[in-house]
């Protein structure tokens, strides 16, 4: 069980280095298909079974999903370990299936894991509770497991970008750090250095109520129109921010997804009426 663990991670590890549309740290997606954006799913075995149902790769090959945060949240082991790691197997497994169809962007907890640093996630330290869990659940074999999931969630890209304008990253800077940004993280190599505290990575995924001005002027060094992000917490399932963003969060019951034309253009009124709850994928 280990041993094919660690298989799953590595060879999900190259397709993400390698994968077809990727300029350094971002993903660049064709002109034709359908996207399935995902929000966080934080452990939430249940929503994903539902959106892979719901996307059926197999037959759909024009389909992509975009998969963010998996981890740290849902199962839990006898003494309180976070299991999500099962659940992070399993999309890497899908990935290795569908190299062209599933993509993945990184996150805050991802950064956590990778580093081995204190994240809170409703108030308990899931860094030390998943480490804990795989400790347990891999026994002496834990460490090169741990190492092969570092690598992998190390390998994601930064964000996704679709031909008709839209950019899917976890989430964006913070307002007041928005000078301090270097926007070149999208293009060179990423380093462990990067994802530390304040670098730009880091303040790439842990930045939160973006003003409508910084929106615009983000989008515009970018070269987009609209963001799709996760990260922050949305008992609705989903929020408009104007005037170009929609967060999304798939780690509970009322969680939503919002499922796009690549082929078509979107305003933000138009792609906040491609959202659906996952109780309605059924």
């Amino acid at each position: 069980m280990p041993a094919a663990t660690i298989e799953i991670f590595k060879k999900a590890t190259a397709l993400n280095k390698e994968e077809k549309g990727r300029s350094g740290n971002i993903i660049n997606l064709p002109d034709k298909g359908r996207l399935i954006i995902t929000g966080d799913l934080h452990g939430n075995i249940s929503g994903y079974e539902l959106i892979a149902k719901y996307a059926n790769l197999e037959a759909n090959p024009d389909t992509h999903i975009i998969f963010q945060e998996i981890i740290h949240g849902g199962p839990e082991d006898f003494l309180g370990g976070c299991l999500s790691f099962k659940l992070l197997v399993k999309v890497a497994a899908l990935k290795i299936q569908y190299p062209d169809n599933v993509h993945f962007i990184m996150a805050n907890h991802d950064m956590s894991a990778i580093c081995g640093t204190d994240v809170l996630r409703g108030g308990k330290e899931m860094t030390k509770a998943f480490h804990a869990a795989i400790d347990r659940y891999y026994g002496t074999y834990s460490e090169m497991v741990l190492l092969a999931l570092r690598q992998f969630l190390f390998s994601q890209a930064l964000a996704v970008r679709t031909p008709n304008g839209i950019l899917v990253s976890h989430s964006l800077p913070a307002n007041r750090f928005e000078k301090d940004f270097d926007f070149t993280i999208f293009d060179r190599p990423l380093t462990m250095t990067d994802i530390n505290r304040p670098n730009s990575a880091y303040l790439l995924v842990w930045g939160r109520d973006h003003s409508a001005d910084f929106l615009e002027r983000f989008a515009d060094k970018m070269g987009v129109k609209l963001f799709v992000v996760g990260h922050q917490k949305q008992d609705d399932g989903w929020k408009r921010v104007d005037p170009n963003m929609l967060i999304l969060a798939c780690d509970h019951n009322n969680g939503s997804i919002a499922s796009i034309d690549l082929s078509k253009q979107y305003s933000l009124d138009e792609l906040c009426n491609c959202v659906s709850y996952l109780i309605d994928l059924y």
